[in-house]
């Protein structure tokens, strides 16, 4: 099963054990949550999604979500040092 990286970001209504709740999702379905945000800075986690667990999460966006983007280079834009400074 083929899975893809993502960054996952909540809707700020949605409380943490919400979101504990998705990631137990995530990895009891074939995926693994990577990194887990600080709520103050981003209500969300990073993870290697599933096609399947990609779907699920991108019919909940306007609800409890409120975007998905593939990760990539995204850690200085979020408030991540880097390790080159």
């Amino acid at each position: 099963m083929s899975t893809g990286n993502f960054i996952v970001v909540f809707k700020k209504g949605v409380t943490q054990d919400q979101i504990t709740e998705y990631i137990d999702q995530v990895n009891e379905s074939g995926g693994e949550v990577t990194h887990r945000f600080d709520p103050e800075v981003l209500n969300g986690f990073s993870a290697k999604l599933t096609p399947q667990s990609l779907q699920s999460f991108q019919s909940l966006t306007g609800d409890v979500i409120d975007f998905i983007e593939a990760d990539g280079d995204a850690a200085p834009a979020i408030g991540v040092a880097s390790a080159s400074g």
